[in-house]
């Protein structure tokens, strides 16, 4: 399956198969499940607002389905692993929040980390066992401007910084999904994990910044720059169903992989720290009290 002008298009037919996209009652989650469910996938669409996740449901064809999963609570994370039995051939791991003011999830995490990455870390190890071809994980190429602070990952010490927050969280999401490739691998598992992102789409992620100026400025941006959710939800359809390795990242192939079709990416250095990746998963572990569920994490000897 080639990159060079891959559109939804391309999709095979999904039919008999189940997705489950988190987020996806706007922007390119929304996109993402509505162009599943048209390839003959059954979708759920997984979101807090379940208002809002009916009317994008009830514009899209096919079988989708809408249940409430707020991904800054871990309760509702369990409770949503809990309500959800059957096979499930796709994750994807979709949801955000982006340069938000400084705020707190249910359980006391960080914002930004806690929703982008914890919650999602949760998700998809309790839904693992269920998993039988792809997790895929929505970073974003401000990954690159990203530093993993161990020793402060939740921003009880620093001075916060939306877009340092922000950038962290989605190193995390890379981190996370180079750590559970390897453990896939060592499980001798038939799933693999993907990372992707949109480029720069238009999507209502941004304009949430205390400074107006800033929303201004991302209005402005949107408008001249970025292309459309549309385009933003390739790489993640891409990813879904493309035969490419476990592991891989995957982005527009355009200008500073800004816009474009879907292509392989090569994500900053530091998210490929094999070592920071599995002291991230131990902590993310702690944090959550969700762990490994599918045995050891290192090959027999």
């Amino acid at each position: 399956m080639t990159t060079t002008r891959w559109t939804a298009k391309d999709l095979p037919d999904l039919h008999g198969r189940r997705a489950i996209v988190t987020g996806a009652n706007s922007g390119i989650g929304r996109v993402a499940a509505s162009e599943l469910a048209r390839a003959g996938a059954s979708v759920t669409l997984a979101v807090r607002d379940v208002t809002k996740g009916e009317r994008a449901a009830a514009a899209m064809s096919g079988d989708v389905t809408v249940k409430v999963l707020d991904l800054a609570s871990l309760s509702s994370v369990r409770s949503f692993a809990k309500d959800t039995t059957g096979p499930i051939d796709f994750l994807i791991d979709n949801a955000g929040i982006m340069a938000t003011p400084e705020a707190r999830t249910v359980d006391g995490f960080e914002m930004q980390f806690g929703t982008n990455h914890l919650g999602h870390f949760a998700l998809t190890n309790l839904l693992l066992p269920q998993i039988t071809e792809r997790v895929v994980v929505v970073s974003s190429d401000l990954h690159r401007r990203g530093r993993i602070d161990l020793a402060d990952l939740n921003w009880e010490r620093r001075s916060y910084k939306a877009w340092d927050a922000y950038s962290q969280s989605k190193l995390a999401n890379l981190l996370f999904v180079l750590e559970l490739e390897r453990r896939l691998i060592v499980a001798q598992s038939k799933v693999r994990a993907i990372a992707v992102h949109p480029g720069y789409a238009a999507t209502n992620l941004q304009g949430h910044s205390k400074n107006p100026i800033t929303n201004v400025g991302s209005a402005i941006a949107n408008r001249l720059i970025a292309q459309s959710d549309t385009m933003g939800a390739l790489p993640t359809l891409y990813a879904t169903v493309a035969d490419i390795p476990g592991g891989s990242y995957v982005g527009p192939n355009g200008f500073q992989h800004l816009r474009g079709y879907p292509s392989l990416n090569v994500p900053a250095s530091q998210a490929l720290d094999a070592t920071t990746a599995a002291r991230l998963w131990e902590m993310s572990e702690q944090l959550t009290d969700v762990h490994w569920p599918l045995g050891p994490a290192t090959p027999s000897t």
